[in-house]
This record gives C-alpha cells, sequence and structure tokens, in this order.
C-alpha cells in the first residue's frame, strides 16, 4: 500500500478549510487507540467522499449541514459548524476566495434559522436562534437593540401611506448589510408602469438593496410607490394630468426627507421621471427610462382615447387581453403564462377610475420639446420587442436629453424588467456605478 493516502489527505485538507486548522489540530491531537479509527472514517467518509464532491459548493454544504443539524437538535454539531460558517474555516482548500467563499454572514445564519423553523419546528430554530446570538456576541458582532414591532419584511419592506392626499401608499427597503450607522451610497426609486403596482419591483428592489457582492455594488436604499389610482393609493376622481403625477412623487419625496434620489419609472413610471426631473429637478440625481415615451402623435392619441371608451363601456376586462399582447412577447406568453395570467388579475382589479384617469394623463402627456433641459445623468432603456413604445420612442428621449445613453435589451417586451431582469438590472447598476455617492 502506498504510504500516502491520498483520501485521508484530501478529507483533512477540506475539513481544515470548513471547521479551521485550531479544531482540527485539536481533534487530531486528541485521537487515541479507541477514536483514531473513528477520526480516519469520518476524516475519509465525510470530509473527502461527501465534502469533496463538486456538485454543491462548499457554502452551500454548510447551509446544509446548520439546517439539518438544527432540525435534529444535534447541538454540538450545529455549534460547531456555526461557528465556523461564522469566521469561515481556515480559507484554503475548497474553492478560490478562502474565507470570502464558504463563510456566511449573520443575515444569512438568520435566514437558515427562519426557513428550519418552517420545516424542522418553531422549538428546534429558537434553540438554534439562542446558539447563533450567544457565538454572534463573543465573536464581536455588533447586535444594537431592535424592537420586534420594527421589523419589515426584508422582501417587501416597510408599507407605509403618506400623510398628505392622495394618499400615496410606498415601500421602503432599507440597504442591507451595511456597517452599523453607514449611509446607503443612494436613495433608488422605482416607478410602475400603468395598471401595475409596487410588486412589479420585488426583484429588483430586493437586489438593490443587497448590494451586489461580485461587482463591489454597495446596497442602496430603495422606494417603491403605487401611483394615484393603483395598489393601495387613494384614487381620487379623475381625469389627471402627468404634472400631478410627478407633483404626487415630489411630495412623496419631500415626506420622507431624501435627498435626490435616482428614479426608475417604466412606461407611465418613466413619464413621471420626465416631468419630475423638469418640475422639481433639485429632487433627482439621475434618471431612468425604461419602455416609455415623450410624447404621442394624434394617431395614438386617437388609439388612446379608443381605449379609455372601450373601458368606459366594458370595464377593465375589455382591454386585459390587449395589454397582455403588449406587455409581453409571444415566447413569454407561451412559457410563463402564470406570470402573464397574474399581471392579469393586477390589470382587472386596478380602480377603474384610478386606471381612467391615469389613461388622461398619458394621452395627453408631452415632453420632448422640454427633454433638453433634463441635466442629471440619464439611461433609456428599450425592448427590442416592445409594441406599446417602440425602440424610436426611446431613441427620442436618448436624443435629446443631453449626454443620455440608449440600452435596447434584446428578446424583451413592454414590461422588460419581468421578461429580462438580469439585463434591465445589469443596465441600471451600469448608472449606478458612474455616480458619485
Amino acid at each position: 500500500m502506498h504510504p500516502y493516502d491520498h483520501d485521508l489527505e484530501r478529507g483533512l485538507r477540506n475539513r481544515r478549510a470548513i471547521l479551521g486548522d485550531a479544531w482540527v489540530d485539536a481533534s487530531v491531537a486528541n485521537a487515541n487507540a479507541f477514536n483514531a479509527d473513528f477520526q480516519n472514517f469520518i476524516t475519509r467518509y465525510a470530509w473527502h467522499e461527501v465534502w469533496g464532491r463538486p456538485g454543491l459548493e462548499a457554502k452551500t454544504r454548510r447551509i446544509v449541514v446548520l439546517a439539518i443539524t438544527c432540525a435534529l437538535g444535534r447541538w454540538e454539531e450545529f455549534e460547531l459548524h456555526l461557528r465556523a460558517a461564522l469566521v469561515g474555516g481556515s480559507g484554503a482548500g475548497l474553492g478560490a476566495g478562502g474565507d470570502a467563499c464558504t463563510r456566511l454572514t449573520p443575515d444569512e445564519v438568520k435566514e437558515v434559522l427562519i426557513q428550519a423553523a418552517i420545516y424542522a419546528g418553531v422549538p428546534a430554530a429558537n434553540t438554534g436562534v439562542a446558539i447563533a446570538t450567544r457565538l454572534l456576541h463573543e465573536l464581536g458582532h455588533e447586535l444594537p437593540p431592535r424592537p420586534a414591532t420594527e421589523v419589515a419584511h426584508p422582501g417587501t419592506g416597510r408599507s407605509r401611506r403618506t400623510a398628505s392626499t392622495p394618499a400615496l401608499h410606498f415601500t421602503v427597503r432599507e440597504p442591507r448589510g451595511l456597517a452599523a450607522g453607514a449611509p446607503a451610497p443612494h436613495t433608488v426609486v422605482l416607478s410602475h408602469a400603468l395598471g401595475c403596482d409596487v410588486s412589479l419591483w420585488d426583484a429588483l428592489a430586493n437586489a438593490l438593496a443587497a448590494g451586489h457582492a461580485p461587482s463591489g455594488a454597495r446596497p442602496c436604499r430603495v422606494i417603491c410607490h403605487d401611483h394615484r389610482g393603483h395598489g393601495d393609493s387613494d384614487a381620487p376622481p379623475g381625469p389627471y394630468t402627468m404634472a400631478e403625477l410627478a407633483d404626487d412623487a415630489a411630495r412623496l419625496l419631500v415626506e420622507l426627507g431624501t435627498g435626490p434620489v435616482v428614479w426608475v419609472g417604466l412606461s407611465m413610471g418613466g413619464m413621471v421621471g420626465q416631468e419630475l426631473a423638469l418640475r422639481h429637478a433639485e429632487r433627482v440625481k439621475a434618471l431612468v427610462i425604461a419602455n416609455s415615451t415623450s410624447g404621442y402623435d394624434e394617431a395614438a392619441r386617437a388609439l388612446w382615447q379608443q381605449r379609455i371608451a372601450a373601458i368606459e363601456q366594458g370595464g377593465l376586462e375589455a382591454i386585459a387581453d390587449g395589454a397582455m399582447q403588449r406587455w409581453f412577447s409571444d415566447t413569454f406568453r407561451a412559457t410563463d403564462p402564470a406570470t402573464v395570467a397574474r399581471w392579469r388579475r393586477r390589470v382587472v382589479s386596478t380602480s377603474q377610475g384610478g386606471y381612467l384617469g391615469n389613461c388622461h394623463a398619458i394621452r395627453d402627456m408631452d415632453t420632448t420639446a422640454r427633454l433638453g433641459r433634463i441635466k442629471v445623468p440619464t439611461l433609456v432603456i428599450a425592448g427590442s420587442l416592445d409594441q406599446g413604445t417602440p425602440v424610436a420612442m426611446s431613441r427620442t428621449i436618448a436624443e435629446a436629453v443631453p449626454g443620455a445613453r440608449l440600452a435596447v435589451l434584446e428578446g424583451a417586451a413592454h414590461l422588460s424588467v419581468i421578461e429580462q431582469p438580469a439585463a434591465f438590472e445589469a443596465a441600471v447598476r451600469g448608472l449606478l456605478a458612474g455616480l458619485s455617492c
């Protein structure tokens, strides 16, 4: 037999990478005539045969181990792996990146335990939380007091309404992962399309609030709001104007006490963003105008008037199917009918009066001649398959706003943030990366 045991050596390497040198050295030093066979067995079987498999990243295997040991109440093993997870092992052996590759943040540990509470039971997770809290204190993590009544779901943010009227519903996602007291580099406002609501932005809002580790992007404060007549905002009698919608946005920002924001608007949200930058320039740091227009010709305005008449006669059901055909490409409607059905339900459940009020604002909006007055960094996003606001409309905006850049997302129709979320996020992050804090 060859004197060098590859399986054992690989197992020791992986064990050190996950649990750290100090723990492994102590364990090896304690080997004796009774337990040496067992140590040899688990080093080869667990740490080489299982931990050495490439099918899952080491960090993912850490999470699996924590969840299982919590579920089974194997608290000695849970604490051992939790401590190693928080300090990142020895930083060698499994994958490039060392500690950063395998370490878990307190937020990630928290999510493991919340998930365990659902599938393994609250008592088990409760014990896990107690052990984790003790270890975090021991390892020097700051855990400032925080009342449970002030906790908001991180996937949706804290939900509020403006004190001023008409009341606007909005959500705030605070930046995640920043050091205590560190300011967010940007406040980003995400503004939805006609017939949608704040949930249009769930994926992008969560991504921006969490930052982006590979690119080093810092997390932002993210605000989403329902336009008047939409979602949980008031629906005062219409018709509305785009100026009123922009003034709504401005008073929301005043109530929040925020400085200039990065405004990201899709379709109607992009129209509001144009007016906001023109009417309240001091409120806007940068502008993203996606799948939008700066105005319509007479033929298009006539189509909007026909849509208004159809709703007045047959309700929102009369236009819902047509909206889905404009919003989503043929391919997307065929491959993801559940998402299309969800947004159809959102359209027909919108306040009819509010929807009509906004239709008037869209029909009559016209900023083309004034776009040259916008002086903030501007990104215009278009969808190559967008029938509602074709690429030509976006190009008109990009050519009129000084220094604006046009990004065309291939394969995207009108709701490009739904059809091409990764490309949309990348475009927004590209703008953010060029802004000063």
